[in-house]
């Protein structure tokens, strides 16, 4: 679990529970208790995203959330490390001899990389599979983004309508002043519902995609450069100093502490 993105949601959760205790006590949680503003902002909010985008789109959005909580970024160190002992073996037995390590492999993108190295496939032909590959990961993270900037753009929206809303029917139907305070704040909470899940939730998500998905297309790069050096022949000392230019101070001093990986 990504323990920043959670701890996120949690502490201002906290922050906000506390903040109403100390104020009010546990009368000060009353007014929040409005099921009409809640239904009303997070159920229009729903139905305003299933008009903007297709029901899949809608529905793997849950996929997508998942993805948020769960990942965790690749080990740029280990990757160097990884292709280093392949150009190593390839250098000793060639090509055919990598069939057991990419069996072995986990990341999916690069085992089909160093495959398309073993079956012979040309310089020119590799980049163009891989970085064709590429832009449809680009497009589907953009796709799932773009379903969480819409529910933090739409979420306030409908926080704002359903205040609106409450106050025309409250200035409609009063018939006591002094019910008006306790009305209005009944009917402010569909602002707070909007506003917090917007900004709370929903716009920092679709940001944590953005960095999820720089951060995954940023090793695909790597993957393409080492597998291009790799099918070249290059040597396993020039595989690594041109790998290492993608890393941070940090990770290349991580490779050199992992002797045993090459």
């Amino acid at each position: 679990m990504d323990i920043a993105t959670f701890s996120g949601i949690v502490v201002f959760l906290g922050f906000v529970l506390g903040a109403v205790y100390l104020q009010e006590g546990l009368a000060g949680f009353k007014p929040f208790l409005n099921a009409e503003a809640f239904m009303l902002v997070m159920g229009g909010t729903a139905c305003a995203l299933l008009v903007n985008f297709p029901l899949s789109s809608v529905i793997n959005s849950g996929k997508v959330l998942m993805k948020v909580m769960r990942s965790k970024g690749e080990d740029t160190s280990k990757l160097v490390s990884t292709f280093v002992a392949l150009s190593q073996k390839a250098k000793k037995e060639g090509f055919l001899a990598l069939e057991a390590d990419v069996k072995a492999i986990d990341n999916d993108f690069l085992k089909r990389g160093v495959q398309l190295v073993i079956d012979g496939s040309d310089h020119e032909f590799i980049r163009n599979m891989l970085e064709t590959e590429i832009d449809f990961i680009r497009e589907r993270h953009k796709a799932g983004r773009e379903i969480f900037n819409a529910l933090g753009t739409y979420a306030p929206a409908f926080g704002i309508i359903g205040t609106v809303l409450g106050m025309i029917l409250m200035l409609s139907s009063i018939d006591d002043v002094a019910q008006v305070p306790r009305r209005m704040a009944l009917a402010l909470a569909a602002a707070f519902f909007g506003l917090a899940s917007g900004y709370w939730l929903f716009m920092p998500i679709g940001g944590k995609l953005k960095h999820r998905s720089d951060e995954e297309l940023f090793v695909k790069e790597i993957i393409i450069r080492g597998v291009l050096l790799l099918q070249s022949g290059a040597t396993p000392s020039v595989v690594e100093a041109n790998l290492k230019a993608y890393l941070d101070p940090a990770a290349r001093k991580a490779i050199k502490k992992e002797p045993a990986a090459a």
